[in-house]
């Protein structure tokens, strides 16, 4: 049956991945099973730890909706490390200045506007090289993020620190996002704010734009080749430049999670890794809404898991879990795209 053989190649990627966790875990001394365990109590055994897997899946389905965008054009954006950067900067300078009697959903929406716009610019810059020099655009963005870290961190070691403290200003109550634990009291402590609705609404958003709007249309025309954008009639310098941009503005909504809806501020380091993580999850999620959605809420899981087994396992083996899972889906997913292909060309 049809979609027997569609489910097979998943089903031996699942027994394979959990085989190879098992031996290294085994070979780091302890008990797969104990392990798996307290992994799963860790992530999903109570309401906190639910709750802080979906405060981690959060900016994971945003950088894997935003690397995923900009591969519908056939462009490799591994800048989402700076551009949420860029975005949780922003997010900083911004939700400081919004007047304390806002309505904190319109401040939060002002100071989002400026999140994205700032990741919007990194990548935009990003695009530019890329079509008007012929600079590839991994390296380019891999550039942006090692200078947009350094800035980052002379920024809050010095103009933007807080008197004595080792973060920027804290952001003014008009432009906070809620706790989830004003609602629910026993998550009190965790991570979770109503930043969350961001990681359903973004991933549906960004496909809806792609598959219905003429916008979409540029970037899947030159997703398929820059002869297929000149055909249509379009600019293949303003649509790579729209796609690097639109891509940025959704890792720079990171921002509005981390320092308006967790901190409340923003310090060195904040954010560092979700962006390459994006990258993770963008392959498994294969451009889907709601397999990117699934993809950040299993990393997110990975990492709250690996929290509760520390003190059983090193933290290199959580890793390693971590890639084998990659790797194992991502040839699914490589196997799914090059049927496809043989598909089309047929």
């Amino acid at each position: 049956m049809k979609w027997l053989d569609r489910l097979a190649p998943w089903l031996l990627a699942a027994s394979l991945s959990l085989a190879a966790v098992d031996v290294a875990i085994w070979l780091a001394g302890a008990s797969p099973w104990h392990v798996a365990k307290l992994a799963a109590a860790g992530a999903a055994g109570s309401a906190y730890g639910i709750a802080q897997t979906l405060a981690k899946a959060t900016p994971l389905a945003l950088t894997g909706a935003s690397v995923a965008f900009a591969l519908r054009a056939g462009l490799f954006n591994v800048g989402a490390e700076g551009q949420v950067a860029m975005g949780v900067l922003a997010a900083a300078l911004l939700g400081p200045k919004i007047p304390a009697g806002f309505p904190w959903p319109i401040g939060v929406l002002l100071v989002a506007c400026g999140s994205a716009a700032a990741g919007a610019l990194l990548g935009a810059f990003a695009g530019w090289l890329k079509a008007a020099r012929g600079a590839h655009e991994v390296l380019t963005t891999l550039m942006l993020n090692g200078l947009v870290a350094v800035l980052a961190t002379w920024l809050y070691g010095g103009p933007l620190r807080f008197g004595a403290q080792v973060h920027t200003a804290p952001v003014s109550r008009g432009a906070r996002i809620p706790s989830i634990e004003h609602v629910l009291p026993s998550l009190r402590g965790s991570a979770l704010s109503y930043a969350v609705v961001l990681a359903v609404v973004v991933p549906f958003a960004a496909r809806w734009y792609l598959d219905r709007t003429r916008g979409g249309l540029r970037i899947r025309a030159l997703g398929a080749s820059p002869q297929a954008t000149r055909a249509l009639g379009h600019s293949v310098l303003r649509t790579t430049v729209r796609t690097m941009a639109l891509s940025g503005a959704l890792s720079g909504l990171v921002g509005v999670h981390y320092v308006l809806g967790f901190k409340g501020y923003a310090e060195d380091g904040l954010g560092a890794g979700v962006g390459f993580a994006g990258i993770a999850v963008a392959m498994l999620g294969a451009g889907r809404p709601i397999a990117t959605i699934m993809a950040a809420v299993l990393f997110g899981a990975l990492a709250q898991g690996g929290l509760a087994v520390n003190a059983v396992v090193p933290s290199d083996t959580l890793l390693l879990a971590q890639s084998i899972v990659l790797v194992s889906v991502g040839a699914v997913v490589a196997r799914e795209l090059r049927a496809r292909s043989r598909e089309c060309a047929q």
